[in-house]
This record gives C-alpha cells, structure tokens and sequence, in this order.
C-alpha cells in the first residue's frame, strides 16, 4: 500500500487537537456524571466506535471524535487500546481532517466512520471522507502505520471516489474483512426509501470492485443502513446494521447465509440487538481466542444531554461476545474479563420475596456496581417482579426493573431517573428452564454512575440506557406483587474504576 508519508498538516492537525482535549480534560473529568468503567473521551464528543482489531496483541478500539467541543463536529478518529478488553489507556489522535476529500469549511466533514485491519504488519484504517455539500460528498479512504499510532494516510486517497449509483442516500461507514484470498467490504446505503448494503471486492486492497448490493430493506427496516458489519458465526453469517427512520428500532441483525460467488446475502432471521434506547453503531472484531466480540455507542442523536455544557459526551458500551445458539438466537453476553474489576462481594440465596414487601440491598455508593440475580418462578401466583435501583430519597427518582409474569414481559422504566431524557423500554422474553429449578429468571446488570446495562437470561435480551440521578446511590430494593417470588441467588459486587 502506497502512503504518503510525512504529512506536516496532518501532525500540526493532531497536535492542536491533542492540545484542545488536555485543555478540557482536567475540567471534564470533575463532572459527576463520567463513568468509571466505560471507555469515554478524556474531554470532546464520541460517537461511533470504529477501527475494531486485535493488533500486535493489544485491542484497538477507535471512535468518532470531535476534540474541540462536547457537541458534535469535524470528525477526528480518536483512539484507546487495552490489553485485557477492560482497561483501557487513551493514545493520541489517529486521523484529523486535513485533506480536500474530508475537509470542509461548514456543516458536517470529516473522517468519517470506517474499520480497521492488518496489511503487512501496518495496521490499517479505512474511513468514510465527507464533505457536506461537496460531489460526491462521500468517499472511501485509508491511512496505515508501522506502529499503531502515528497514521499516515494513503497518497491514493480516495480508493473509492463516490457512490457506484446516483441518487444514493449515504455512502459510508466502510467495513472490511478477508475471506479465501479476497478482500471485502461492505458499505451503508440507501435509496427510494429502502436500506442498502453494498459490497466491493479486491485483490491487493487499492483497486475495489462493486459487486452490487448484498442486501436491502423490504421496506420497514429504514431508509439509510448506517454501520454495517458483516461476519460469519457458528455456521451462519450476520449482518449488523443500524437503520435510520426505521419505525421501533435503532439496530439490527439479520441471521442468514453469504453468497460469496454473487456477492448476496441472504437473510433468514432478524432481531433487535439491544432492546434499550442507547445502543448505536455496533462494530465487532474477531479476537485471537476465536471470540466474536462487540462494541457499541452507549447514547443517540438527539439526546437531552448532548445539549449541554459538560466538556466531554458520549461512551461505549461494554464489550460483548456473540454467541449463535443452536436454535438460531444470537445472544450478547459481557466478556467474562469484566470479572477482574469485582471487589466488596455481597451474596444472598433462598430468599423469598413475599407480596408488596420490600427486600434491599446495598453496596459501598453507587459509583459502579454489577449484581447477578436468579428468580424461581416455578408455582408462582405472582403477577409482577419489581426491581428498583438508583432511588434518590424524596426526589421520586428511580430506575426500575419490571418483570410481568402473565406476560412474559421486561421493562426498564427509566421515566423517573433524573435528570436527561426520559425513556422506557421493553422487550418480551422466555424464561429459562431446567429439570432441577424449572422456570427462571436470570438478570445480570451493570449500572455505571449514568448507565444500566441488562442482560436478561445470558444475554439473550438487552436493554442498554444512559440515566442521570440526581444523586449516586448503591442500593436495590425487590419485592413481587400478588404472591411470593423465590430469590435463588444474588451476588452483587463494587466494580473498579478502570481509570484511577
């Protein structure tokens, strides 16, 4: 791959960037609602995570960045790597927008979102350059390093100079991988009204070749298919994707199989990958354990927050491994290295959760804490479980989880818990059954100062949000509603800062 060297403009670009977020930082990181074990920015905005890949041992994840403000702007390609998926440590700027094919004067430019891979040893990224009101105002771009840190960007630049069609809404969001001596890439898309998925192939990676669009919308999965991520599990394949002004949903799978010879994929089954109203732009690499894992922006356009004045927005979620179960479901799970930041274990078993009485526990403050909870529903006459966190006395501030039983039901009310956008979400579930508990209920939560993550029944449903309380508080209460539940197990822990 031919690059271009040492580019002055480039480094100046990184270096007033780099000055911009020290600037903020000290500022930002005061902010009561910075969480302790997400990967954030230091100060600016994130969105998009972008770059996945496991390179020379260490996992880099990359992100959309604007460095100079909390609000949304230029985009950069801002950069964290971590040796166990956990901990994770900020390296300098990757990309900032200083060529003509990604530099503007005003509206939206940048260096767009875009994957990452290995080529001779370099790792390399290629990103979307997008210029607002420039023909074509998007186009595909690289920049490779020998160390993993300081990029330079290909002196062909741009590698695919537009849209292959006219009249596309978007053409962006590249992500490639390899497959029997090829490389492929597959790129969001849409027109009249329809989702796209469009796929080039090459042989060297300079020269791309349109093989067509490997998938569509059949008119109620949205107009624009931002992000999307094509990959083989167990024995099938998966499209990721997160579709714009699709009605009740902001991501996507599809289960089904790749047509390699016609460039088709051919759905079979799709699902919400997160049942929450803060999961975006999911990416997945392949790790060197064999591991399909995921990370997603932790928020959405439009958000309350963004509008505010905190020097920093935006945070991904925990990383996830995904998993094909036999019966076709794809289950999200949090990688189990999450363990490493346990400490102050409390443990509870047999408890009964008698009607319309509270039962609490609570940990240290509520910083960041993870709880595990099995729930016997076996004979039960109980129409409701009930699970409050985050309360702030005399506020009327909560966080609720609610299982309704005769419906088979999860909620996350997240309608009272403070201050932000107020959301509830909900997804219909099964319970798990074996022949020594029967029927239950396994909850597996996160809350991170302003996020909960839920993982219902081994991941086989999620429900991601941000939440802003007034106040930090580590309690959870229980109690059923029209009869007994039975409380098997609960282990609750303090979870680590991963930035102290």
């Amino acid at each position: 791959m031919n690059v271009s060297g040492e580019n002055q403009a480039h480094k100046e670009s990184i270096r007033l960037a780099e000055k911009a977020v020290a600037a903020q930082a000290e500022a930002a990181a005061r902010d009561d609602y910075r969480l302790q074990y997400h990967v954030l920015p230091q100060a600016g905005w994130m969105n998009d995570p972008n770059g996945l890949i496991q390179y020379k041992g260490e996992y880099h994840l990359f992100y959309q960045h604007h460095p100079y403000s909390d609000k949304w702007g230029p985009m950069h390609w801002g950069h964290a790597v971590s040796k166990d998926l956990v901990h994770w440590k900020h390296l300098p700027i990757a990309l900032a927008p200083t060529e003509p094919y990604e530099l503007g004067q005003e509206g939206g430019y940048g260096c767009w979102s875009g994957s990452a891979v290995e080529i001779d040893g370099r790792l390399t990224l290629i990103y979307t350059g997008h210029v607002d009101g420039r023909e074509p105002m998007e186009v595909q771009c690289a920049a490779s390093s020998v160390d993993g840190v300081v990029f330079d960007k290909h002196s062909g630049n741009p590698l695919i100079p537009g849209s292959p069609d006219t009249g596309n809404l978007g053409f962006r969001d590249p992500k490639v991988w390899r497959h029997e001596g090829l490389w492929y890439m597959v790129l969001g898309s849409g027109k009249e009204g329809k989702g796209k998925a469009l796929l080039y192939q090459s042989e060297d990676f300079e020269r791309w070749e349109y093989m067509g669009t490997a998938a569509e919308s059949d008119g109620t999965q949205g107009d624009m298919w931002e992000c999307p991520d094509l990959f083989p599990l167990g024995d099938k394949h998966v499209l990721v994707l997160s579709p714009m002004n699709m009605q009740d949903a902001k991501n996507l799978y599809m289960i089904g199989e790749m047509d390699y010879a016609s460039g088709k994929f051919i759905p079979e089954a799709q699902a919400k990958l997160d049942h929450g109203p803060d999961f975006y732009a999911a990416q997945t690499l392949l790790d060197d354990k064999g591991r399909r894992i995921m990370i997603a922006w932790m928020d959405h356009w439009g958000s309350e927050m963004a509008r505010e004045d905190r020097g920093w927005y935006g945070a991904m979620t925990l990383p996830r491994e995904l998993v094909l179960l036999p019966e076709g479901k794809l289950v999200s799970r949090p990688v189990p290295e999450l363990e490493l930041l346990r400490e102050d274990g409390i443990i509870a078993s047999g408890v009964t959760l008698s009607n319309g009485n509270d039962v609490e526990w609570s940990v240290r403050d509520g910083q960041g804490f993870e709880w595990i909870a099995e729930f016997a529903l076996d004979g039960t006459q109980a129409e409701r479980l009930e699970i409050t966190l985050l309360a702030v006395e005399g506020s009327g501030e909560s966080t609720v989880i609610r299982y309704l039983l005769r419906e088979n039901k999860l909620i996350l009310d997240c309608s009272a818990s403070g201050h932000g956008d107020a959301s509830i979400s909900e997804v219909s579930v099964s319970t798990e059954t074996s022949d020594t508990n029967g029927a239950t209920l396994k909850l597996q939560v996160f809350v991170d100062r302003s996020s909960i993550e839920v993982f219902v029944n081994d991941g086989r449903y999620v429900l991601t949000s941000r939440v802003y309380p007034s106040a930090l508080t580590g309690g959870i209460t229980m109690k059923a509603k029209g009869g007994n539940i039975t409380l098997q197990s609960l282990n609750m822990w303090n979870l680590k800062s991963i930035w102290s």
